[in-house]
C-alpha cells in the first residue's frame, strides 16, 4: 500500500505522527510537505496530495491543516478527489463505505494523535460498499 500525505504548519505535528503511525503499519508514505512549523498556505498542500492521488499510484492520501476543513476544501477542487473531513473511527469508516472518499482529512487542532490512529484504522479496514456508486457517479458528473 503507498499513501500520500501533506499538511500546512497547523498539521505539521499531526502529520508527522501520522506518517510514523503508517510506517509501523509496513505503509509505504510519500510526504508532499510542509516540512516545518513556519507558516504557510494549507491550499498547496491540498492541491500536492490531490493531484498525487489522481495521476499517480497512491491508494489514498492524508491531508491535514488545523481543523482539516480547509485543507479538505482544497483537496476536492481537484478533479476526481472525493476528499471527507474524518473526526472520529465511525466517520473514518464511513468516509471509505459511503463515499470511496480517496482523500481523509485531519484536524491537526483538533485530533489527538491517539484519535488519528484509530481513525486510519477504522478508514483501512473498510470497505466501499457497492450500494452507493450510484452517488458516487454523480458526484463524478
Amino acid at each position: 500500500m503507498k499513501v500520500v500525505i501533506g499538511s500546512d504548519h497547523a498539521g505539521f505535528e499531526l502529520k508527522e505522527h501520522v506518517k510514523d503511525y503508517l510506517k509501523q503499519k509496513q505503509i509505504d508514505v510519500v510526504d508532499v510537505g510542509t516540512n516545518s512549523l513556519e507558516s504557510v498556505d494549507y491550499p498547496i498542500y491540498g492541491k500536492k496530495v490531490g493531484e498525487a492521488v489522481v495521476n499517480d499510484n497512491y491508494d489514498f492520501g492524508i491531508v491535514v491543516c488545523g481543523t482539516g476543513i480547509g485543507i479538505s476544501i482544497a483537496a476536492n477542487k481537484v478533479k476526481g478527489v472525493r476528499a471527507a473531513l474524518v473526526y472520529n473511527e465511525d466517520t473514518g469508516r464511513l468516509a471509505k463505505e459511503h463515499n470511496n472518499a480517496n482523500v481523509i482529512a485531519l484536524g491537526g487542532r483538533t485530533t489527538k494523535p491517539e484519535e488519528a490512529d484509530a481513525i486510519i484504522d477504522s478508514y483501512l479496514n473498510a470497505q466501499f460498499e457497492q450500494r452507493h456508486q450510484k452517488r458516487i457517479d454523480l458526484l463524478n458528473k
